[in-house]
């Protein structure tokens, strides 16, 4: 947990205790307010206690609410500085600046520091990184129900399921495996209804394939499938753990020659960006993804442009 004694322990040795106290308070807000993952807090509190642990080294003494408030953007740039010296990447650095904005902006709206230094220093910029959708072709084989990688049927149904939830209806997987069957689309549902990030809700139009595809899986389920209880399970009746769905998903990439970026969050960006490339308006994509800002969604106009450029540089007449 975030907020474990060890934790608690390891921070009273960099800070005094205000600062643990504040640090407790925030984590609970950001938890039980903001409704963060747990990981996403355990690596908040991390970056923080880093951060502290530098300052503690730079002052010479346990940090203090005191020290907070006199930061400047030197403070924070050295501080970035030497966690890229330690080998610590862009994305590790950016993430790190806003859990210690975020913690500092917390304390601000408690009268407690002024987060304004914090405020002044330019995020590392992010290496740019385009989604990379599966071809059409081999997204229908996916979602087919027609392979047999599974040495049990119902196992083979049930992944079939998950994937045409995911690339059918643009689900993360922790969404698809969260369904219930009283939650579930059934035959004639023509939409569904999910709680993504941020506990945020969305509605999302259901092909008849996607529930046609939960039936079948459902029809083979050798376990009782009550209202309230899991969707879907794994071998032993449990809830089904998303590690199994990305191992299957390596099988189909080795059987058909996919690159590692063919995973099962693949068939989410397969599902936006062949709806643009068939005309989709961006902003309804942005509501059927659950993309809180446009500019998350604009990132799949880019991976259409440079599917677009490559058609057009290998069937050109002019190449």
């Amino acid at each position: 947990m975030a907020n474990s004694s060890d934790s608690g322990k390891n921070l009273l040795i960099i800070c005094k205790p205000d600062i643990t106290a504040a640090i407790e308070d925030w984590i609970d807000y950001l938890g039980s307010e903001r409704r963060l993952a747990e990981r996403t807090l355990e690596a908040y509190e991390r970056d923080v206690r880093q951060f502290l642990r530098f300052m503690t080294s730079y002052e010479g003494e346990p940090v203090s609410l005191r020290h907070l408030e006199s930061l400047k953007p030197r403070d924070f740039r050295g501080f970035l500085a030497t966690r890229r010296k330690d080998g610590a990447q862009t994305r590790t650095l950016a993430r790190g600046l806003a859990g210690i904005r975020s913690f500092l902006s917390f304390l601000e709206e408690r009268g407690q520091v002024n987060a304004a230094g914090a405020g002044a220093v330019r995020t590392p910029r992010l290496p740019r990184s385009l989604p990379k959708p599966i071809p059409v072709e081999e997204a229908r084989a996916i979602v087919s129900n027609d392979l047999a990688f599974e040495d049990t049927p119902w196992v083979e149904s049930r992944n079939a399921a998950v994937f045409t939830l995911l690339y059918g209806c643009g689900l993360r997987i922790s969404e698809a495996l969260s369904l219930t069957p009283a939650t579930a689309p059934k035959v004639g549902d023509k939409s569904l209804r999910i709680r993504g990030k941020g506990n945020k809700e969305r509605l999302v139009p259901v092909l008849p394939v996607v529930t046609k595809a939960i039936e079948a899986y459902k029809e083979q389920c050798p376990y009782d499938l009550s209202a309230n209880s899991p969707l879907f399970r794994g071998v032993r009746g449990g809830p089904l753990n998303a590690r199994l769905i990305q191992l299957a998903m390596q099988k189909i990439r080795s059987a058909f020659g996919l690159p590692d970026t063919a995973t099962p969050h693949a068939l989410r960006h397969s599902f936006a960006t062949h709806l643009l490339s068939e005309g989709g308006d961006l902003r309804s994509i942005q509501e059927l993804l659950g993309h809180a800002s446009l500019s998350s969604t604009q990132i799949y106009t880019e991976v259409n442009s440079g599917q677009l450029l490559d058609a057009y540089d290998k069937t050109h007449p002019r190449r």
